[in-house]
């Protein structure tokens, strides 16, 4: 069944991207983070290959697409930010129904959030599942919008740089993506939150070291 679904998602993208090219990945990506539905895997990975190495585009266009599905992403993780922002518990327990998002994964998320702070908003970008969740807690806390966009944006960008390069580099084996991506995420969590204890603390140093020359 689950293959039945990957083919018949895999065939009208490639429907998509020959009509529509990057196009095409922009509303995908508008979608995917803000309703979770599309693996970005598939959609990024496939676009690596299918619209720059089977057109036999330098590697240095993929810092060219991931930057274009990064400001994608930011502007669909930013509609479910708003949407738990400015609709509270209420908007997000429909969205719960509406998405079928499993509520464990949602107080997963506000957990993780309320553990680690606004950067998990960072470093959750690059985590399955996560990367779509982590926008409700966010909007609920009401993290400044312009830290959320920023966060959103270097986070996505890097994601999705990743995927697209590897798309291109995998050709017509970029279907391989998932399951690298499933092996290697829960590492990539634990870096990003070792990275980001490392900043806080150093940042805790340094105003430490002010007040007291002060």
């Amino acid at each position: 069944m689950i293959n039945e679904i990957e083919t018949f998602l895999i065939e009208n993208l490639q429907a998509i991207f020959d009509s529509m090219g990057w196009f095409g990945v922009v509303g995908l990506l508008l979608f995917e983070n803000a309703t979770g539905i599309i693996p970005s895997e598939i959609i990024m990975g496939l676009a690596g290959w299918m619209l720059l190495a089977a057109h036999d585009a330098p590697f240095s266009t993929v810092f060219v697409g991931g930057a274009i599905a990064a400001l994608a992403s930011t502007g669909g993780a930013s509609i479910m930010y708003w949407a738990a922002r400015l609709g509270g518990r209420l908007i997000v327990d429909r969205m719960t129904r509406w998405f079928r998002f499993e509520k464990q994964h949602i107080e997963r998320a506000e957990k993780q959030f309320q553990r680690w702070g606004e950067g998990f908003v960072l470093f959750g970008r690059m985590i399955p599942i996560v990367r779509t969740l982590i926008n409700i807690p966010a909007g609920l806390a009401r993290m400044p919008y312009g830290k959320f966009a920023v966060y959103t944006l270097i986070g996505s960008y890097i994601w999705c740089t990743l995927l697209v390069g590897a798309g291109y580099l995998l050709g017509h084996e970029w279907w391989r993506i998932s399951g690298i991506v499933k092996q290697t995420a829960p590492w990539a969590l634990v870096v990003g939150i070792i990275i980001w204890i490392a900043i806080n603390f150093h940042k805790r140093s340094l105003q430490s070291k002010t007040q007291l020359s002060s």
